[in-house]
């Protein structure tokens, strides 16, 4: 029988992005705590601004921002925030959507999987993908128990399995 196999890899949709930025920006025009902070949510090139007159307001845009990625199941780990920035008289926040596994985070998941997953199994780098293979189904979902449970510092997902 051939190999049964997954891959790892760390996508994140671009449409449930937008959303939860289009989310975000409404939640900021109508809640009375932000009125007449300029307090604003947009893209800006590949990046996202956040902008607002004070370093708390902007931190909350912030929060609400996350809020509104993971009410969409965007892991936060995809989600890079600079710190707030003073420009003019306004505060910045520059974040941007993390996407791919790196070689050395891929290389870190692959000794996870050969020192403490199950005999057998075998992961190979490709490209930004991890394809994990075995002649064991069973191996495979333990796989992925183990991986769930380890606090990796990047968002991982498990697609293709076969």
């Amino acid at each position: 029988m051939a190999d049964s196999s997954f891959d790892i890899v760390s996508k994140v949709e671009r449409q449930e992005v937008d959303n939860a930025l289009n989310q975000a920006a409404k939640e900021l025009s109508q809640r009375y705590d932000f009125k007449g902070t300029g307090a604003t949510i947009a893209w800006s090139g590949e990046k996202i601004l956040m902008e607002a007159n004070s370093e708390e307001r902007v931190k909350a845009v912030l929060d609400v921002f996350e809020t509104k990625l993971v009410k969409r199941g965007i892991s936060l780990k995809a989600l890079d925030a600079g710190e707030p920035q003073l420009s003019g008289k306004e505060y910045k926040i520059f974040a941007s959507i993390e996407e791919g596994i790196s070689q050395e985070n891929a290389k870190k998941v692959a000794k996870i999987i050969r020192d403490e997953g199950p005999k057998g199994v075998k992961a190979q780098v490709q490209g930004e993908e991890l394809r994990v293979s075995s002649k064991s189904r069973d191996d495979l979902q333990a796989i992925q128990a183990l991986l769930k449970g380890k606090d990796l510092d990047f968002a991982i997902q498990f697609v293709n399995y076969r």
